[in-house]
């Protein structure tokens, strides 16, 4: 049977998961404005970002990416990843496991 939620559901912050278990992981991510994860890898990953509203700027390692919403950007976990929220925003995030 599939399983559904509503992201609007979702109140735990910054991070919320509406699907608890399998692959792949999905996360809910909530950041209020001048708010910033702290530099950090997914090294069996591969990530994408979907940006529901607000704006993003993502540091890649030295690169730093601008993010609006309906963007969808794709990397390697293996990559420095610290999002920071430029306005209130909301973002879908993937994480589906290395296929290398």
């Amino acid at each position: 049977m599939p399983e559904h939620a509503s992201l609007d559901d979702l109140e735990a912050a910054p991070h919320a998961r509406p699907f608890e278990a399998g692959e792949p992981t999905v996360i809910r991510l909530a950041l209020e404005a001048d708010e910033r994860v702290d530099p950090h890898t997914h090294p069996e990953r591969e990530i994408v970002l979907y940006l529901r509203s607000g704006r993003l700027e993502v540091d890649l390692d030295e690169e730093t990416y601008d993010v609006a919403p309906g963007d969808v950007v794709r990397f390697d976990g293996r990559r420095e990843v610290s999002p920071y929220a430029v306005e209130d925003s909301e973002a879908l995030l993937v994480l589906a496991q290395r296929s290398d």
